[in-house]
């Protein structure tokens, strides 16, 4: 038996975790217009050069620009991540797809060989979508079928399984 000391303790260690996990959320909801304005701070240069890498826009034209693209998907991409671990409700599984789509436009931002940005990304979306949406609706009917049409699934196969173990008992004594 546990005792009122080790309870409180625990419950003190959960909260404090809650409280640091709220405060790294809040933060970072509170500086996303810094991170977004962050493309501000790049050079409105073709070529930035540094003394550990050369970034060359061949696309975008400016390195500014390219900043300013993936600013704008990193900043959606981390509302949609901190919606995905902050949400209770049973549809959460559906944030994945905006997530893997903005991954995609943020990996074509960088790809300088891209000719269409925000354009194909669809056609990655896809796989990732067929393999979302039939998990989130087998949850829904299930969902369902307990809560609004009142169906046990658990209880209803139980109710089976001992008509097929009584059915194999008749058949035995039919037998002998």
């Amino acid at each position: 038996m546990k005792t009122t000391h080790t309870k409180q303790k625990k419950q003190s260690i959960k909260g404090s975790r809650s409280l640091v996990t709220g405060s790294i959320i809040a933060i970072l909801i509170a500086i996303s217009p810094y991170i977004f304005y962050s493309y501000e701070s790049f050079p409105d240069v073709k070529v930035w050069e540094t003394s550990f890498f050369t970034y060359d826009s061949a696309y975008y034209g400016s390195v500014q620009s390219t900043a300013y693209w993936a600013t704008s998907k990193i900043v959606s991409l981390m509302f949609l991540i901190l919606w995905f671990f902050t949400c209770k409700e049973w549809w959460y599984h559906v944030i994945i797809i905006p997530i893997a789509m903005y991954s995609f436009q943020l990996i074509t931002v960088f790809n300088d060989d891209a000719k269409y940005v925000d354009e194909v990304e669809i056609y990655y979306v896809i796989p990732v979508m067929m393999v979302i949406i039939p998990i989130v609706y087998f949850i829904r009917i299930k969902l369902f079928d307990k809560y609004v049409y009142n169906i046990d699934l658990e209880k209803m196969n139980a109710e089976l399984a001992e008509y097929e173990r009584k059915e194999k008992e008749l058949l035995e004594e039919l037998n002998e």
